[in-house]
């Protein structure tokens, strides 16, 4: 089944494939270059839906596969509305463009890169999880983590790729066999479970998460053990939407800024509030995809 998901303005796909490539988990996504598509599971009304994304001329096309169940009308538009958050189908890329344009370090990103897109996460236990696993770590350790997770705790869905784990599941696994499946450190695993034991025990996070929520969501992640402010402001920006956060502790955005300290980021970014996270996008873009 397909649908069509238009969005307004210019959009380097291209960028975004390389973006989401370069965070896609092990066995639970494929990136395909040559085709300009990307696949992956995400939460269905009866299992995981296998989900294939491709660019149209002013549209995202997704073609949904769930396998021998069918696909509802309620998998179609929460597939749509995650799928419109995790891609920034809803930016208007010309008018942030034109708010930077005369910035001497923001200027020249936004003309060189018009279509840039906020990529995001598409659910909300995954991105915390993959968070968790990528502190600290380079990126790649963080996806070789993620895959040994999947391949763990994971459940076999459409086209071959097999579905994140569940917080149910993930909550009442035990920690050393959490620790030594996915090859990290007791510490690492415990907070692990207690992202997993915080989703397994609240209701359902929506995506995107309504503004009001922002702050409570982003405390009750941070006074879990093992979560720090870099992984608060990541997930701010990349799950929750927030236009104005900023990971400060990230190393590539630092260098991209070319200050010395995590404290200088924040005094380095201030001229472009309240839409730092494009800002974020943008020089992350030019130092790292």
């Amino acid at each position: 089944m397909l649908l069509q998901l238009p969005f307004v303005g210019a959009y380097d796909w291209p960028l975004a494939l390389r973006m989401i490539g370069a965070h896609a988990v092990p066995g639970g996504e494929t990136t395909d270059p040559v085709t300009g598509a990307h696949r992956r599971l995400l939460p269905g009304s009866s299992g995981p839906v296998a989900v294939t994304v491709r660019p149209d001329a002013s549209a995202i096309t997704v073609d949904l596969d769930s396998g021998s169940a069918p696909v509802t009308d309620d998998d179609l538009a929460v597939v749509a509305q995650r799928v419109r958050h995790w891609l920034d189908l809803d930016l208007d890329p010309a008018g942030l463009a034109a708010v930077f344009d005369t910035d001497p370090v923001l200027g020249p990103l936004v003309r060189e890169r018009p279509g840039l897109r906020r990529v995001r996460y598409p659910d909300s236990f995954e991105a915390a999880i993959s968070t968790v696993l990528g502190q600290q770590v380079s990126l790649a350790a963080a996806r070789t983590f993620a895959g040994r997770l999947v391949a763990a705790y994971g459940c076999p869905g459409p086209r071959g790729l097999t579905a994140f784990p569940t917080a149910d599941r993930l909550a009442g696994a035990d920690l050393e066999d959490v620790r030594s499946a996915i090859g990290i450190t007791g510490s690492r695993a415990r907070t692990l479970l207690a992202v997993a034991e915080l989703f397994a025990g609240a209701d359902p996070w929506p995506l995107p998460l309504p503004p009001e929520q922002w702050d409570e969501r982003a405390t009750t992640l941070l006074a879990l053990p093992g979560v720090g402010p870099w992984t608060r402001d990541y997930l701010r920006m990349r799950l929750f939407g927030d236009p104005d956060a900023v990971p400060v502790g990230d190393l590539v955005l630092r260098r991209a800024l070319g200050v010395a300290k995590d404290r200088d980021v924040p005094a380095a970014m201030e001229r472009w509030r309240p839409q730092r996270a494009y800002a974020v996008f943008h020089l992350w873009a030019s130092t790292a995809w």
